[in-house]
C-alpha cells in the first residue's frame, strides 16, 4: 500500500512495494523528466506537481499541449484509473479526486491572466543575451539604459527602446563625452534585432503593469500551493520568445528573492515542458546565462525541473546541476540513438539488480527508471518504478471552465487590463515636436526679422533715391533760372548794342555819307553786342 504523508514528494513504487520519494531537501537540486512521446511525462509532472502543491510549495508549469489545465478540477474514476488504483492499493492510503489552486496565465491574454514585464525590469544583460548581441553590441546595450536612466526616461515597451535608440543615434556627438563613441551603425544592428524580436510578439509582453513574482508565492484552500500554469501553445511556437520569458522569470526570482541556503523544502519549483526547445538552437551566450542562473537559484529556494524526450536534449553543463533524475522509456532504433540511450543509461547510478540500457528500453508507459539524490546530496541507485496516478482531472478544460478559473482569481483584476504610461517614446516625441516648432519659429523669426531689414534697406533706399531727386531737381531748377537770366540778359544785351551801334553809325555816316552811314552802322551794332557779351560772360 501507497501510504500518502505531508513530508514528501510521492513519486511511485517499485513491483517490490518500495515507496519512491523526492526528498523535500533534496527538491532545490533541480531535477529532469525524460522520456519518448507516449511515455508518460506529462502524467508524472502532474503527479509532481500535486505532491508539491500538497506540501504547499508553490508550483510554475509550462503547458505546452494544454493538457496540464485540468489540475484545477478532480480527476474521473475511469477504468485505468481504477486499475491504477487498485494497483497500488490507493482506496485507503489517502487517495482522491480533487482539484487544485490554479492561477492560469498567458503571454498573448488569450488563455489566462496576462503575463508581461518591461524592457527596464529585463534589463541590458539579459536583453542582450536574447537578442543574441556581441560584445561590443552588448557594452552598447548597457549604455543605452545607462543615458535612459540618467534622463529618468523608463523603458517599459520595444517602442520605448527603439525611440531612445534613434534619438541616440541622430544626436551621438552630443553622448561621446560622458559615455564613449558610440557608432550608429552599432545602434542601426542592435534596431535591427529588437525589430526580429518584435515581430516575433514581443511587444506583447512587454508592457505594464509588470509582474510582479512575489504573485507566484501563494497557497490556497488547506494550505495547498498554488499552481500557476502558463499556456504555452502559441508560445512555444517562437523558442526564442520562450526562452527569453523563462529564463527572465528566472532571473527576477534570483534577484528578487533573499538567500536562504538549504530549506526543508522548496519555496517555488518551475517545471520546463518540452525543454528541448528551450535549447535547440539556443546560442552559446543564452545557454550559458541558462546554466548560471540554474546553478545559483537553488541558493533561493527554488526547484527547477526539465521535461524532454531525450536527456541529450539538455547541454552538459545544465545537466550537472539536476541531481533528481526521471526517465521514462527511450527509443533507439538507430547507431545515434542507441548511443544516446547508452548515455542516458550512464547518467544513472548503477543497480546491480538490472541492466540500466535494457530496462529504459523496454519500459511501459506510467513506467520509469529513477535516481533521487539522498539526505547527504549522494545520488540514490537507480530504482524502476510505476508512477502513481494524478488525484486531479486528466486532459484539457472547456473554455467556459478556464474562464470561469481566470476571472475567479484574486490576481485577474490586478493584471488584465494594461496600460501604457508616460515613458521614452511619449517624451522623445513631444521633445521631438516641441525641437521642431521651436526650430520652426526660429526660422520664422529669422525669415521675419531678414524681411524687416530688407524692408528697412528698401525704405533707406527709397529715401536715398528721394533726396537725391530731389538734389538733382534743385539742381536742374537753379541751372535753369541761371539759363533763364543769361538768355534775358542777351537779348536785352542784343538790342542795347544794336541800338547803340545804329546810333554811332548814323553820326559817323553824317560824316561820310551813305556808304559811311551803312558801314558804320554795321560795325557799331557788332561792337556793341562783343562788349555786353564780355560784360556778362565776365
Amino acid at each position: 500500500m501507497y501510504i500518502k504523508t505531508e513530508n514528501t514528494i510521492r513519486v511511485g513504487m517499485t513491483d517490490s512495494g518500495e515507496h519512491i520519494n523526492i526528498n523535500p531537501s533534496m527538491a532545490c537540486r533541480h531535477g529532469m523528466i525524460a522520456g519518448a512521446t507516449g511515455t508518460g511525462k506529462t502524467i508524472t509532472l502532474k503527479v509532481l506537481a500535486e505532491s508539491f502543491s500538497e506540501m504547499g510549495v508553490p508550483v510554475f508549469l509550462a503547458d505546452v499541449k494544454g493538457d496540464l489545465a485540468g489540475m484545477c478540477m478532480p480527476g474521473a474514476d475511469t477504468e485505468d484509473m481504477k486499475k491504477r488504483i487498485e494497483k497500488f492499493s490507493l482506496a485507503d492510503a489517502g487517495f482522491e479526486y480533487h482539484g487544485f489552486p490554479t492561477v492560469f496565465w498567458d503571454l498573448y491574454g488569450k488563455k489566462g491572466i496576462p503575463l508581461r514585464t518591461t524592457i527596464s525590469e529585463m534589463g541590458p544583460d539579459l536583453l542582450a543575451t536574447v537578442l543574441g548581441l556581441n560584445d561590443l553590441q552588448t557594452g552598447v546595450m548597457s549604455i543605452i539604459f545607462k543615458i535612459a536612466d540618467d534622463r529618468e526616461l523608463l523603458l517599459i515597451d520595444t517602442k520605448d527602446l527603439k525611440a531612445i535608440i534613434n534619438y541616440i543615434s541622430e544626436n551621438h556627438k552630443e553622448f561621446e563625452a560622458d559615455y564613449g563613441k558610440i557608432a550608429p551603425v552599432t545602434l542601426s544592428a542592435i534596431m535591427r534585432q529588437v525589430v526580429a524580436l518584435e515581430m516575433k510578439g514581443a511587444e506583447q509582453f512587454f508592457s505594464e503593469p509588470a509582474i510582479n513574482i512575489r504573485d507566484f508565492f501563494a497557497t490556497g484552500p488547506e494550505g495547498r500551493g498554488v499552481i500557476n500554469i502558463l499556456d504555452s501553445s502559441a508560445l512555444i511556437n517562437d523558442p526564442t520568445l520562450y526562452s527569453m520569458f523563462m529564463l527572465y522569470l528566472l532571473s527576477e526570482l534570483f534577484e528578487t528573492l533573499p538567500e536562504v541556503g538549504d530549506r526543508a523544502k522548496p519555496g517555488l519549483v518551475f517545471f520546463f515542458d518540452e525543454a528541448h526547445l528551450l535549447f535547440n538552437g539556443a546560442s552559446k551566450e543564452l545557454i550559458s546565462k541558462i546554466e548560471q542562473v540554474v546553478k545559483l537559484i537553488r541558493s533561493k529556494g527554488v526547484g527547477v525541473y526539465f521535461v524532454t524526450q531525450n536527456p541529450s536534449d539538455i547541454p552538459d553543463g545544465v545537466m550537472n546541476q539536476l541531481g533528481n533524475k526521471i526517465e521514462h522509456a527511450l527509443h533507439a532504433y538507430t547507431p545515434a540513438e542507441q548511443k544516446k540511450v547508452k548515455a542516458a543509461a550512464e547518467g544513472l547510478r548503477e543497480n546491480p539488480e538490472f541492466n540500466t540500457y535494457e530496462t529504459l528500453m523496454a519500459l511501459g508507459t506510467g513506467e520509469a527508471v529513477v535516481s533521487f539524490l539522498g539526505e547527504d546530496g549522494v545520488p540514490g541507485i537507480a530504482k524502476k518504478i510505476s508512477v502513481l496516478p494524478p488525484e486531479s482531472q486528466m486532459g484539457e478544460i472547456s473554455d467556459g471552465t478556464r474562464e470561469s478559473e481566470i476571472k475567479g482569481s484574486m490576481l485577474y483584476s490586478k493584471y488584465y487590463e494594461a496600460y501604457d504610461p508616460e515613458s521614452a517614446y511619449e517624451f522623445l516625441k513631444r521633445k521631438g515636436i516641441e525641437d521642431e516648432e521651436a526650430k520652426a519659429a526660429a526660422l520664422k523669426a529669422a525669415e521675419e526679422e531678414k524681411a524687416a531689414l530688407k524692408a528697412k534697406q528698401a525704405e533707406e533706399k527709397e529715401a536715398l533715391k528721394a533726396a537725391e531727386k530731389a538734389r538733382r531737381e534743385e539742381e536742374r531748377a537753379k541751372e535753369n533760372e541761371q539759363k533763364a537770366v543769361k538768355r534775358a540778359a542777351k537779348s536785352v544785351g542784343s538790342s542795347v548794342a544794336g541800338t547803340v551801334g545804329r546810333e554811332v553809325g548814323k553820326s559817323m555816316g553824317s560824316s561820310f555819307g551813305k556808304f559811311g552811314k551803312t558801314l558804320g552802322g554795321n560795325l557799331g551794332a557788332s561792337l556793341g553786342r562783343g562788349l555786353l557779351s564780355t560784360l556778362f560772360k565776365s
